[in-house]
């Protein structure tokens, strides 16, 4: 045999073996379970069960409370809590004659209007031209017992001019504003009392009471 043929024969068995070298095993062609390489992933146990959730609902945000000022609310239950005081822009006035011996007149004032007021202390009297205004006499309620006049009703007041002593003068009118315990500006409502005598020292009025009786026996 030639030395190119030698050399040949040997290169092709080299190769021969190198395949063989590099081929999968007997076990790997068979299908065999080898051990996997770390870089395989591994499917998950069947027996894992997934996270489970609460079975506590959760709470549910409590409602915001209304405060006592909020837009909305309710007006206050006290029925009197927007009563203010009468004022002659609330009310009609008249003075008619009791007793001409003492020059005695029943005052009374109406609620003319759609909502309550409160009548107030004394009226505020003036005669005619004369200074001055007509003296109190008895003690009037404080505010909060102070008449509730509901719209129609009437309150009432006596005015007394007193004896013909020779210290007075006569009058054909008197002038009446009300106590409002304010600064509050009014139109005086004006009442004829032709030939009231008014005393210097006798004239007088009362607090403003629910009937006419008592406002003539104070």
């Amino acid at each position: 045999m030639s030395t190119v043929r030698r050399t040949a024969v040997a290169l092709a068995a080299l190769s021969a073996l190198a395949l063989t070298a590099c081929g999968p095993t007997g076990d790997d062609a068979a299908g065999g379970t080898g051990t996997p390489s770390a870089g395989t992933p591994t499917a998950s146990p069947a027996g894992s069960a997934a996270p489970s959730t609460s079975a506590t609902p959760t709470a549910k945000p409590a409602k915001p409370s209304v405060s006592a000022g909020a837009p909305g609310t309710k007006a206050p239950t006290d029925p009197d809590f927007d009563v203010f005081p009468c004022s002659t822009q609330d009310v009609t006035f008249t003075a008619s004659l009791a007793e001409p011996t003492t020059s005695s007149y029943l005052l009374k004032i109406t609620n003319k209007g759609t909502k309550p007021c409160r009548v107030l202390g004394h009226p505020v009297v003036t005669f005619g031209a004369l200074d001055g205004q007509a003296t109190e006499r008895g003690t009037a309620p404080g505010i909060e017992d102070a008449i509730r006049l509901a719209p129609g009703k009437s309150a009432y007041a006596g005015l007394m001019g007193g004896a013909a002593d020779g210290t007075g003068k006569t009058v054909d009118s008197i002038a009446m504003t009300m106590n409002t315990e304010s600064d509050l500006v009014q139109t005086p409502l004006k009442a004829s009392t032709p030939g009231l005598y008014v005393s210097a020292a006798k004239n007088s009025v009362t607090p403003w009471v629910d009937n006419a009786e008592d406002a003539l026996s104070l």
